[in-house]
């Protein structure tokens, strides 16, 4: 399993190799990638549908609690058969949509770890790795909505995307560190059988605010919605993939899992529903008022997340289980349309709704896989998208609330209806409009996906057996497991659910017919572009960069004294402040200990440090900071630790060298301080100095038993396998910080290197004779 999960992102790394070798072809054999990984988790099907649920443990950071535990029911089954499978066909489709891009590798790369991330995320067990794998899916997200990097469009909804994700994701890490305190584990597994204790806990409101914005925001739900459609200016497999299929549906995977454990209380229905509900409502609204499918799909995308959020909220089996079914028919039907959209964009150069159309004769298969998406998407028989609305009337109708949810139902649908019918018919019937190409069918790559999924979503309608007992079930026993399973049926009789499914879709058939002048009227007196989230979020973006600019005025001058002074008062004032509860005169009696050669070589230090400071040449301060250096050493050597001194002895006659031969032809100190600047500096130095000196006559003063001396000594041969205390250390017990000091001289060395070759080398104006020095 974990090799399942990570194998990925082992991938992404080495697809560039791979695409040197085979070039064009590399999205048709990265397909195969996603389809074996189907293979894999297709063989415990069987086990899931009868019950069963599989776990994998890897220890990782035992000491805290985090381990790579995977665990897969029927809910994660699910998610995991969507991944790959719509993975498959997003990877066959972008070998030929983006077949001349020049940074097609890339792509593949940032799609390859995105998949992993959206793998291991549903996949999680442990709380941890959970958040782990969701930032990478923000990150991942932020690299392939962004991919067109040239354009600022992209690069603004990319940085979007990840704001509003990536806070969400903290909020996400809080509430999982207080859902961990409130249940002593971080398993996820093992909360879900704490349910009941979770919820009479204390913590349990702040943790179901903090885990609730997580998932909103992943979602798009009212008022986070406003990013997913903007993010449509990502490339066309990356809406389909994202933002059709799989990372919005992370926050609905989220809740679902989350049932268990948080779900069942009137403050989940309070929070879940109602933002559920306008999420749904807002969504379906604002579908209508735009022209561009990519956009019109966004938001019909955002109204079925809320209808999904709003069947959860409700909890009980007949809307889990409705959910379930809308969850595979919308990424069935939305990933088929997000394909066509593309394609009719990829051969008439526009995806304009009002400027197409007569298309049929030249695109006839996209046309047949358009029109059975939008069948499904629009609900009608005998289409999986069918079978979902009908269970989502039978959810709502048997609520104390039916007119209410209903009604709002019933409404999201109708706009269902009137975008599938923009999207899915319009382009290819009526009046022939002129394209800038003359549009043709589109090549087999990128028919066969969209013509798939369609296909799938009127088969797993006609036969709906196919998934209630393999996949829908199990996921409904994974989120509720006292859940009595209706099976799904295509065929309910003649019921007021197949009413109100007529009369959405005569409303939606009217609602299209008219949807140009309805949107002509509703758009001026339309104020959510002006008044919206999204002017929220520049607004508060703008208010973000002004503090950051003052911030950086006063604390990021490009001076590094003030830097210095500014670390060294703040020391000042927050070690200082604890200073009156230590003893510190009972360390001024350790004076008397002072030796008369101690007392030589101490005041030989501070000479040498004032001269440092006082010489009007650069070549005697150099070897004034020499003499306190070798004064440092000569007092390591004075009490015991002969190996420290002959360190600082090498050290320091180095730098001593290397500072002249850098130094000595500079010209004599000039002061560009004023006196008053001087003198707020040595105030600020003799402060810091008389702290640090009464600390550690306050710390010598305290009789202490001495435990990590013994420890290092008793444990350095036998866990570091080395009899040099000092040695083991360095190397072993501080290891990191060790290599945190050779990485920071690493850097700095290259540093150094590059300008020598910048000083070395000239530029082409120099060497043209063109080069203006300019002014300081």
């Amino acid at each position: 399993m974990l090799l399942a999960v990570l194998s990925g992102f082992i991938l992404a790394l080495a697809e560039p190799g791979l695409f040197r070798m085979t070039g064009r072809k590399t999205g048709w054999l990265l397909s195969v990638f996603p389809v074996t990984l189907m293979l894999y988790f297709a063989q415990f099907t069987t086990s899931i549908a009868s019950g069963e649920k599989l776990a994998f443990e890897y220890p990782w950071v035992s000491n805290l609690g985090v381990h790579l535990n995977f665990y897969l029911d029927g809910l994660s089954l699910l998610f995991v058969f969507l991944i790959c499978g719509i993975g498959t066909l997003v990877f066959f489709y972008s070998g030929a949509y983006l077949t001349h891009h020049p940074e097609l590798s890339r792509f593949y790369s940032f799609l390859l770890l995105f998949m992993a991330s959206m793998l291991g995320l549903v996949l999680a067990d442990n709380g941890i790795a959970l958040f782990i794998f969701w930032e990478l899916t923000s990150i991942s997200s932020y690299l392939l909505i962004g991919f067109d990097h040239k354009r600022e469009e992209a690069r603004s909804a990319a940085l979007q995307a990840l704001l509003v994700t990536g806070t969400g994701g903290l909020a996400l890490l809080a509430g999982l560190l207080l859902l961990g305190e409130a249940g002593g584990s971080l398993e996820i597994s093992t909360l879900a059988s704490l349910g009941d204790s979770i919820r009479l806990h204390p913590l349990y409101t702040p943790i179901l605010l903090l885990v609730l914005a997580g998932a909103f925001t992943k979602s798009a739900q009212v008022p986070f919605h406003f990013w997913l459609p903007n993010a449509m200016e990502a490339p066309t497999p990356v809406s389909t993939y994202l933002h059709a299929a799989t990372m919005v549906k992370a926050g609905i995977y989220l809740l679902a899992r989350f049932t268990p454990i948080l779900g069942g209380t009137e403050l989940w229905m309070h929070l879940v529903l109602p933002v559920g509900g306008f999420t749904m409502l807002t969504g379906a609204y604002l579908a209508l008022m735009h022209t561009d499918l990519k956009r019109i799909l966004a938001y019909t995308t955002v109204s079925a997340l809320g209808i999904l959020t709003l069947l959860l909220g409700l909890g009980s089996t007949a809307a889990i289980q409705a959910a379930l079914v809308l969850l595979l028919a919308h990424a069935l039907y939305k990933g088929a349309l997000f394909l066509v959209a593309g394609i009719l964009d990829h051969e008439t150069g526009t995806r304009e709704a009002e400027r197409l159309g007569g298309l049929l004769q030249s695109m006839p298969i996209t046309a047949l896989a358009a029109g059975l998406a939008a069948l499904s998407s629009a609900g009608f028989p005998p289409f999986l998208g069918f079978v979902g609305k009908e269970l989502m009337y039978q959810a709502t109708l048997s609520t104390s609330q039916a007119y209410l949810l209903t009604g709002a139902a019933v409404l999201a649908s109708a706009s269902f209806v009137t975008a599938a019918g923009i999207v899915g018919f319009k382009p290819f019937f009526g009046k022939r409009t002129p394209f800038l190409r003359e549009p043709h069918e589109a090549p087999f790559a990128l028919w066969v996906g969209p013509l798939l999924l369609a296909v799938l979503g009127a088969l797993f309608g006609l036969k709906p057996d196919l998934i209630s007992e393999r996949l829908i079930a199990p996921a409904l026993s994974a989120i509720d497991a006292q859940a009595i399973f209706t099976e799904v049926v295509l065929w309910h009789g003649f019921d007021p659910k197949l009413l109100l499914s007529v009369g959405v879709f005569l409303a939606g058939i009217t609602l299209y017919f008219g949807w140009s002048g309805i949107r002509r009227t509703l758009i001026p007196l339309d104020s959510s572009a002006r008044w919206g989230p999204n002017q929220w979020y520049y607004a508060s973006l703008k208010v973000l960069e002004g503090i950051c600019r003052i911030q950086t005025r006063f604390l990021q001058s490009g001076h590094l004294h003030l830097y210095l002074l500014i670390v060294i008062m703040s020391t000042i004032v927050l070690v200082g402040s604890r200073l009156p509860e230590q003893d510190v005169l009972a360390g001024f009696w350790r004076w008397m200990d002072l030796r008369p050669y101690e007392a030589m070589l101490a005041g030989s230090i501070l000479m040498a440090a004032l001269m440092v400071v006082r010489s009007k040449s650069r070549l005697t301060a150099v070897v004034a900071l020499g003499v306190v250096g070798y004064g440092v050493a000569l007092v390591f050597l004075l009490f015991s630790a002969p190996d420290l001194a002959m360190t600082q002895f090498s050290i320091e006659t180095l730098s001593v060298v290397l500072l002249v031969l850098v130094i000595f032809r500079l010209p004599r100190f000039k002061a560009y301080s004023t006196k008053m600047e001087r003198t707020r500096d040595a105030a600020a130095a003799l402060v810091s100095g008389g702290l640090f000196t009464a600390l550690i006559l306050a710390a010598t003063a305290i009789e202490r038993e001495a435990r990590l001396v013994p420890y290092f000594a008793e444990n350095a041969l036998e866990l570091a396998r080395g009899r040099n205390v000092v040695n083991v250390i360095l190397v072993d017990f501080r290891g990191f910080d060790t290599l945190g000091e050779i990485t920071v001289l690493s850097v700095a060395a290259v540093g150094v290197y590059a300008l020598l070759k910048l000083k070395a080398g000239k530029t082409g104006e120099e060497k043209s004779g063109k080069f203006l020095r300019k002014p300081p």
